[in-house]
């Protein structure tokens, strides 16, 4: 086993396996599996490119240099995609030495140490429902959106920094309905966009307004409004009568590792 660091660059080697540093979108988009952790890595790499410090993407390829899994890094948060065959010793390994903040993978990614999990929901399907209370916004506020998401403990600036640059790099797409004084009352985001497939996320309906099929209405909208697969990380026993009324269908389970 070696390993080798400088300061923009790591390489893992393990038997007939390595992890690399790369450096342009074309050595990650002949990865061939497409899931939810993939097009988080995918759309993150379109977003900011192969420049920034804090923005790192990896690849593990075996020794016919066929990508088994893709990784990134933004400010310590990794996610990682896999396919069946890939080697899970090694990403162990790997981030044995490269420390993280946070690492989401799917549950067949053995990794020592504790997690939060729940389950991922994919839907391909494309119709829209309606809601006669107000009008959908594809381009609301993101202060006024912040706030009504409560995302709990994240700084705004570091949020409007990063939501707003993918945005603008057709990597993440907001969404609301706002009532006829141009307040927010139910909201959707995608997170991430890549290639037509997308990550539904920030799904809230101020609860005077619930039941009323407004959140239906807007996430039903949000999937019409890409051409591929919107995928979604479930808290584990929550909302799944909802989504699967929209069409998503349980594909697995994610892990959160801290």
């Amino acid at each position: 086993m070696i390993l080798r660091k400088h300061a923009d660059f790591c390489r893992f080697l393990f038997q007939n396996f390595m992890i690399e540093l790369v450096d342009s979108i074309e050595e990650l988009v002949s990865y061939s599996k497409r899931d939810l952790f993939s097009v988080r890595v995918l759309s993150l790499a379109n977003a900011y490119g192969f420049v920034y410090p804090f923005a790192k993407f990896y690849r593990q390829v075996d020794d016919d240099m066929t990508v088994t899994a893709i990784v990134s890094v933004l400010d310590g948060d990794t996610v990682i995609s896999h396919l069946s065959d890939f080697d899970n010793t090694e990403l162990s390994q790997f981030f044995s030495f490269c420390a993280f903040s946070t690492l989401l993978a799917d549950e067949s990614f053995a990794f020592k140490g504790n997690y939060s999990s729940g389950a991922v929901m994919a839907n391909d399907k494309k119709f829209e429902l309606e809601c006669d209370y107000s009008d959908i916004n594809d381009y609301p506020s993101l202060s006024e959106l912040y706030n009504f998401v409560d995302y709990g403990g994240i700084d705004f600036n570091a949020w409007y920094v990063d939501i707003s640059h993918r945005i603008r790099h057709g990597s993440a797409k907001a969404a609301a309905i706002v009532n006829e004084n141009g307040e927010i009352i139910s909201s959707a985001v995608f997170s991430s966009v890549y290639n037509g497939d997308a990550v539904l996320t920030a799904v809230r309906t101020d609860p005077q307004m619930r039941g009323k099929g407004c959140a239906g209405a807007l996430v039903s909208s949000m999937c019409c409004s890409v051409s591929g697969t919107v995928f979604l990380m479930r808290e584990a026993d929550k909302n799944e009568s909802f989504y699967s009324k929209l069409g998503f269908k349980n594909v697995g389970n994610w892990r959160m590792y801290k």
